[in-house]
């Protein structure tokens, strides 16, 4: 009974990694072990580190609202453009309305 347990003991260890003596190893550390294993982890990083993401944050989120500034600029141009479209428009109309009440007929574009 026992040989058959020690030989299936023996091919479960062959059979991958064993997560558990991995721990293992880095438990019998202590402190170190435990830092060292939330460095691999990424829970702990270095600090020049953080200050490079914090860093790269900013000047994304800086580039972001310069974006969204020149967006409300560009809107508030078009708007204005519009408006001046229109009154283009309706000043081109009342004066081909007047022209045609005082007699003129204006002749259409031929095309070539």
């Amino acid at each position: 009974m026992i040989p058959v347990l020690l030989a299936s003991l023996a091919a479960a260890e062959d059979s991958g990694p064993d997560v558990g003596k991995l721990i293992g190893q880095f438990a019998q550390y202590g402190i170190v072990g435990l830092v060292v294993a939330l460095m691999i982890l990424g829970v702990i990083v270095p600090k020049y580190v953080l200050s490079d993401l914090k860093a790269d944050r900013d000047k994304w989120r800086d580039a972001f609202e310069k974006e969204r500034q020149n967006r409300e600029l560009l809107q508030q141009q078009l708007a204005k453009a519009e408006e001046r479209g229109d009154v283009a428009i309706e000043q081109g109309k009342t004066l081909t309305r007047l022209l045609e009440e005082l007699g003129h007929r204006p002749e259409l574009p031929r095309s070539a």
